[in-house]
């Protein structure tokens, strides 16, 4: 054996695994196909306090470019809502260097520039095929991203609803004192069908904008065209600058399904596990379970499954009532979203509190109490579209 465990994969929640099981006395190897870990930068640059607080880290300051205080949530119509709760604007590359410092000072063996091919099981053993040669081991964790080659080999439909990723385009921006305002916006409705467009101001002339979109294939290219004129018309900008367009995808409701098998693992995008803060959890919980399997002698599905039973515990709830939320947005009409939205027009919400679930509840008893027909726009969820 090269190893206890083979994590594969530096993504945020890739670290968190190896970590984590490093941390308890697992021997495990990390490679990453990327020469130097956040080069390039993975698009994925901004989150919330309270999503980054679920994986109980600190935010630093060494790789954030902006704190900002919450975000606008702006209706087509362009009426909005305010959610005040901090928010972080970060250089990713600082992000994952931050990290990848921190897990070479406790001694894990980190491998950059060694590209996976392909996963093999013999008898209790598992080879990983490199562009450097086989490593082998009794556990491997996949967290190779979004189109996860490896888990696609293994054989595992690792989402449920694989057809809902959000695919997406960014880019930077410049124009004077575009940077400067202190809230996120996000903009729903057909400018962005199935979720948002989205302006992330990073500070003095700078800001980046996106767009992320179900059910219109991988390429969001005339989307984000669209959403950059609209943008101009609302800020009045007649010259915008736009850098280097970054795309990707973000399963934020397509539902984690078998990220378990025997010796198997996966977390992160590969696993359909969304957002830097909720993918680290799931990352942290997945190296956990790796680690005590391997103390106990015991790499099968059924004990590596309490991975999968823990996340749900934690998550199930908030991804679940994400979908409904998220898949009720994408069946309706720019004037129901408006309708709805007026609703929540000029109103404090800082009563939410507790678990997403809970806040659910808020939600919707406030609705009842507010304009108990808004609760109708839920209708949408059941069209065939």
């Amino acid at each position: 054996m090269d190893a206890d465990i083979i994590v594969i994969g530096a993504s945020p929640a890739g670290m968190m695994a190896a970590r984590n099981a490093f941390l308890k006395g697992a021997n495990v190897i990390l490679i990453e196909k990327k020469e130097r870990i956040g080069h390039p930068p993975h698009p994925a640059n901004t989150f919330f306090k309270g999503m980054f607080d679920k994986a109980g880290e600190k935010v630093n300051k060494e790789y954030v470019i902006k704190e900002l205080k919450g975000a606008h949530i702006v209706a087509p119509s362009g009426e909005d809502v305010i959610i005040e709760t901090p928010g972080y604007f970060l250089d990713r590359t600082k992000f994952d260097e931050y990290y990848e410092k921190k897990l070479r000072k406790t001694g894990l063996d980190i491998r950059t520039g060694i590209e996976a091919y392909n996963v093999l099981k013999t008898d209790d053993t598992f080879s990983v095929s490199t562009s450097s040669g086989v490593l082998r081991s009794k556990v491997v964790i996949v967290s190779d991203g979004i189109n996860s080659k490896i888990a696609g080999l293994l054989g595992l439909k690792t989402m449920k609803y694989p057809n809902d990723i959000g695919w997406a385009m960014e880019a930077d921006v410049e124009a004077d004192g575009i940077g400067e305002p202190d809230m996120f916006e996000y903009y729903l409705g057909s400018v962005s069908p199935g979720w948002k467009s989205t302006y992330s101001p990073r500070g003095g002339n700078s800001a980046t904008l996106g767009v992320y979109v179900r059910r219109h294939g991988t390429d969001v290219s005339e989307f984000f065209d669209a959403w950059v004129e609209k943008f101009k018309r609302i800020k009045g900008l007649e010259e915008l600058k736009i850098g280097q367009r970054c795309v990707g995808g973000d399963p934020i409701i397509t539902i984690p399904n078998q990220i378990v098998a025997d010796g198997v693992m996966i977390t992160g995008g590969a696993a359909g596990h969304s957002g830097i803060g909720y993918s680290m959890r799931a990352g942290q919980i997945c190296g956990d379970v790796a680690a005590e399997a391997i103390q106990k002698g015991d790499v099968s599905a059924k004990t590596l499954s309490e991975y999968k039973k823990q996340w749900s515990r934690e998550f199930r709830t908030e991804y679940y009532l994400g979908r409904i939320a998220l898949e009720t947005l994408r069946k309706m009409t720019d004037p129901e979203i408006d309708k709805l939205m007026e609703t929540f027009k000029g109103q404090d919400l800082s009563f939410l509190h507790g678990s997403s679930f809970d806040q659910a509840m808020q939600v919707g008893l406030f609705m009842l109490k507010k304009n108990p027909a808004s609760l109708l726009s839920y209708r949408a969820l059941l069209r065939n579209k």
